[in-house]
């Protein structure tokens, strides 16, 4: 199943304070605009406008960052003072969300002046070109992530970002705290946001209002990192594994074996899932904590299940064992 679709509607538009970069990455300011509490970049990707500097405006996109770097500044170097404004025109009339001047290279006067003219903020940084690109790419690419909302927990286990998921009243919350306990971390607890943040790559975080609170049936809401210390709780945390837990059914059959390779899709990325099922006398913390080192193990090349078969002299099937499960 495709999570994102059904009662909670994945969010695409999103933008980003150009005062949170600045704050971020601790840019130079040479200009910025009155306006600029009210500007947001919107675009994950920057851009290094070589060829636009030398002609090419084929397709430009004003939403991004634009880069000038060692290689822009020396093609600019070569033109005539009359050649070089008018190709720091044609970057500056397109009105992009910003330019970054990197390897604190001294900024031409007519770049001052057009920015000044078409209000686009203008920025310098001591970093070389791709570290600061590299940088801006990874935190666009976090805070402008497809993103969707969804009912569970979310912990760290040794290392592990272990999403809990199942109906309301089965134990999430309880489970949570026990792992607290026993020295895991909290992320998020009852409504977890999960972002895409690569092809292959779910991070998970709480909403502002509501992080670090639990809420535990009888006792009531309950603040983690107030109780058991900054150490118990955590911002955000890759997701590596869903753990979906079900009252225990004496009808059904649960994996006694673990060769299958259950996974679930989220926004388009494929995470395992361990289904456990619940019922009085089992340690459930203890359960998720070797079900994370389980798939840390997995994920490293080993497979008990797969190590007993052979000790066993039995054949294992090739790719009888994947399967996709829905767990929303």
């Amino acid at each position: 199943m495709e999570i994102g679709k059904g009662s909670v509607a994945v969010a695409t538009n999103y933008s980003v304070a150009l005062e949170r970069i600045l704050r971020e990455f601790s840019f130079e300011t040479l200009f910025l605009p009155a306006e600029a509490s009210e500007l947001y970049v919107t675009s994950q990707d920057v851009n290094r406008p070589g060829l636009l500097l030398a002609g090419r405006d084929d397709y430009f996109d004003p939403a991004r960052i634009q880069i000038l770097g060692l290689s822009e500044m020396e093609f600019l170097k070569t033109k005539t003072q009359h050649e070089q404004a008018q190709a720091l025109e044609r970057l500056t009339s397109r009105k992009p969300a910003g330019i970054l001047i990197t390897r604190d290279l001294a900024c031409p006067e007519d770049l001052l002046s057009l920015c000044k003219t078409y209000g686009v903020p203008l920025l310098r940084t001591g970093e070389s070109t791709s570290s600061c690109m590299s940088a801006l790419i990874y935190f666009l690419g976090t805070e402008l992530a497809e993103r969707v909302t969804r009912h569970g927990v979310l912990v760290e286990v040794y290392g592990e970002g272990v999403l809990i998921i199942g109906d309301s009243g089965v134990g999430k919350s309880e489970t949570a705290i026990e792992l607290i306990k026993r020295g895991h971390r909290l992320i998020a607890d009852d409504a977890v946001e999960i972002r895409r943040v690569s092809a292959k790559a779910l991070v998970g975080s709480a909403p502002d209002n509501i992080r670090h609170f639990i809420e535990v049936r009888g006792i009531g809401i309950i603040n983690a990192r107030r109780i058991f210390g900054m150490g118990a709780v955590k911002l955000t945390e890759k997701i590596d594994l869903v753990v979906q837990l079900e009252p225990w059914d004496p009808e059904k059959v649960y994996d006694r074996m673990g060769l299958d390779d259950v996974h679930t899709s989220i926004m388009g990325v494929q995470v395992p899932v361990a289904v456990v099922p619940v019922k009085p006398g089992r340690n459930l913390a203890v359960i998720i904590e070797v079900a994370a080192m389980n798939n840390r193990q997995k994920k490293m090349g080993y497979n008990a299940a797969r190590e007993l078969l052979q000790h066993l002299g039995i054949e294992e099937e090739a790719g009888s064992y994947a399967e996709q499960t829905e767990v929303w």
